[in-house]
């Protein structure tokens, strides 16, 4: 089939009534998808695959890639209103849409998101339109030193992310690493740190994504509001301080801007493995670098918006290249689109695209589309949405808290998931009180898989000699000049009040902080000293850069003898004038106490009592009213579980009744 007929084929059945209907229904799964926190693309096209058996490959296609275009786009509403990624491509959305939205600046933000993610999708399906032809020999030359250099710079661009003071940054990183490193060594299976497991079988993989992404953002960003008891924005008008108009406005000044991101989403879809989880920091690290006033990054800078959504929606044309022309998937949720590919009896690689060019053609554009119409479902939905942001957060909060716990349960399914995430989500409740970036845990995490297994095959097959190939040399220089920006970055000055939030009268919670870190440094490095050589030689390296990030830290803590950006503890802020002030500690035993009633009473009843006590006593509802609420979200856990064909953790007094009647049944 020549390209004129493939381009008339596919335009006459891309407008087709019953395309456009799975399009559009696929476009709205996927919105719902990228509300809900920590579900994304895998869970949804995990659920419509069952139902696409024996369907019209264009269709089937529509409603994928439908589905699979906009979860990147309708997790904008949870970053910027609620400061909680929807998915992980959204995550460095929060940093300025979620201070903007407490401004009250939320429809400035979600339109300039709206806009720059509906560009960024269209320039992807652009790309990809050319990449079908060119992209192969580029494709191909991205050996593992290549991708390792691509790692490396991502690394870099931690630089800009790590706030007021580089050793905690620099040290957050590693301790990504180091919370990639619990389970087993990927060269060997052994498992390391396996005295954590207990038994259990949980550390049998890898701590997963979702559970460090919703730990590290959604737990302390729910916490810090409950402390300030107040709504998420002071106004219930989106107008207010820059409403959809000043929005599209910013995105037209910073059109290049979006642009260059773009560029950056497309070039690291198309590199397997990386995806979505990474590609929204490095565009935000690369907008930091390159734009003056650098110190509004953080506080609510729109340039922070657009930056991250023109990349995370210009990443999917980017990650469709090496699925179709290779059958290599981009991310997960390009896995799981191969498999409905082969569901209705498509078979990706290059053959593909010289076969069926016209079913290339219509997925292409069906991407463009699905961006103009979730755009356009976004905006149309947006002011009901934001409403949320007006409501008082003790009567969200519980919701949310259940959500975030029914999310990391998705990971695997297992009781060690809901621990995990309260024990990640401590952690970053107290990285956020002491001011250390959680960003840069989360991009050392996402990372420290493929730098482990890089090192160990770019040095296996290329040895010292990879420095002379020419990407890598392209790869090197571009590392240099980001350090070089990271060097002349100056970090914005800071309160430097004797009794304020970085007074150095307040070290002793920090060193408490600092000494448990490095017992868990320590242990790390005691627990390798018993594995054999391949898998104690990551850990090692880990443990021993760690240690000597923390020991130049440690000394500032210790012998700082003036107000410093290192003795911050947000502990002290003033969250203005309310009666029912409450530590952190506080709002941790509640989760304590929601977990204990899981435990006894399983999962679904637990949360809805957890739901019933918090909203009659925190949030002072009625008996009727709690109740009321309580019921509603086990309704919706139940739905959930008959569509998701879930079984949600048991209880002890449910696996005790189950066991007696199994006797009484027996008997």
């Amino acid at each position: 089939m020549s390209i004129e007929e493939a381009v008339l084929t596919a335009f006459a059945r891309l407008f087709t009534l019953g395309h456009l209907l799975a399009l559009c229904g696929g476009v709205f799964l996927g919105l719902v998808v990228g509300i809900l926190p920590g579900l994304g693309g895998v869970a949804g096209l995990s659920l419509i695959l069952p139902f696409l058996f024996g369907a019209d490959p264009s269709i089937a296609l529509a409603m994928m890639i439908g589905l699979q275009s906009v979860t990147a786009t309708s997790d904008t509403f949870p970053s910027v209103l609620m400061g909680i990624p929807g998915t992980s491509s959204s995550q460095a959305t929060v940093m300025d849409g979620f201070p903007m939205s407490k401004k009250g600046e939320a429809a400035r933000a979600l339109s300039a998101a709206f806009v720059s993610s509906m560009y960024g999708g269209i320039f992807g399906a652009l790309v990809l339109s050319v990449a079908v032809f060119y992209a192969i020999p580029l494709i191909l030359a991205m050996g593992f030193s290549e991708q390792l250099m691509l790692i490396v710079l991502a690394l870099t661009m931690i630089g800009m992310l790590t706030g007021d003071n580089a050793w905690k940054g620099l040290f957050a990183c590693v301790m990504g690493f180091m919370v990639k490193i619990i389970g087993p060594a990927p060269m060997t299976a052994e498992l390391r740190l396996d005295f954590l497991d207990l038994d259990t079988g949980y550390f049998l993989d890898n701590v997963k994504l979702v559970i460090v992404g919703l730990g590290m953002f959604a737990m302390p960003e729910i916490i810090d509001l409950l402390r300030r008891s107040q709504t998420i924005s002071k106004s219930g008008d989106l107008r207010a301080q820059g409403g959809w108009v000043q929005g599209v406005k910013d995105w037209a000044q910073n059109w290049w801007l979006s642009t260059r991101c773009c560029v950056i989403g497309c070039i690291v879809g198309a590199m397997p493995g990386l995806g979505g989880s990474v590609v929204d920091w490095i565009a935000y690290g690369h907008a930091i670098q390159t734009t003056d006033r650098k110190d509004d990054y953080g506080t609510g800078d729109v340039r922070g918006v657009i930056a991250p959504e023109s990349a995370n929606n210009a990443k999917e044309g980017g990650a469709l290249v090496p699925t179709l022309l290779f059958g290599i998937p981009g991310s997960g949720s390009m896995a799981i689109l191969i498999g409905g590919f082969v569901l209705i009896g498509i078979e990706p690689g290059v053959e593909m695209v010289t076969e069926q060019l016209d079913l290339v053609y219509v997925m292409i554009w069906s991407v463009a589309l699905a961006n103009v119409f979730g755009a356009g479902f976004c905006v149309f939905f947006a002011n009901q949405i934001a409403l949320l942001t007006t409501i008082r957060y003790s009567l969200i909060a519980p919701f949310m808290m259940g959500l975030i716990y029914f999310a990391a349960f998705q990971a695997t399914r297992h009781w060690g998931d809901l621990l995990m995430l309260f024990i990640v989500g401590t952690l970053g409740v107290y990285m956020k009180r002491f001011g250390w970036p959680r960003p840069a845990l989360l991009i050392g995490f996402v990372l420290s898989k493929q730098v482990e297994q890089g090192v160990y095959e770019t040095y296996t097959v290329y040895g010292f000699s990879f420095f002379e190939r020419p990407i890598v040399i392209v790869m090197v220089i571009l590392i240099l000049l980001s350090v070089l920006a990271c060097i002349r970055y100056k970090p914005r000055p800071v309160n430097l009040a004797e009794d304020g939030p970085y007074t150095h009268k307040n070290k002793a919670p920090q060193l408490v902080f600092y000494g448990v870190l490095v017992a868990w440094v320590v242990m790390m490095f005691v627990n390798s000293l018993y594995k054999e050589d391949l898998t104690r030689f990551y850990p090692q390296f880990v443990t021993f850069l760690a240690l000597a990030l923390l020991l130049p830290l440690g000394l500032q803590i210790v012998l700082g003898k003036k107000p410093a950006t290192h003795f911050y503890d947000s502990e002290l802020e003033d969250f203005g004038d309310h009666e029912d002030k409450r530590t952190n500690e506080y709002h941790l035993l509640w989760l304590v106490g929601m977990l204990a009633l899981c435990a006894v009473f399983g999962f679904e009843i637990g949360v809805a009592v957890y739901i019933y006590l918090f909203t009659k006593l925190k949030a002072e509802r009625t008996h009727l009213g709690a109740l009321i609420c309580a019921l509603s979200f086990t309704i919706f856990l139940g739905v959930l579980a008959y569509y998701l064909t879930l079984e949600y953790p048991k209880g002890f007094l449910q696996n005790f009744v189950n066991i007696g009647l199994d006797r009484l049944w027996r008997g």
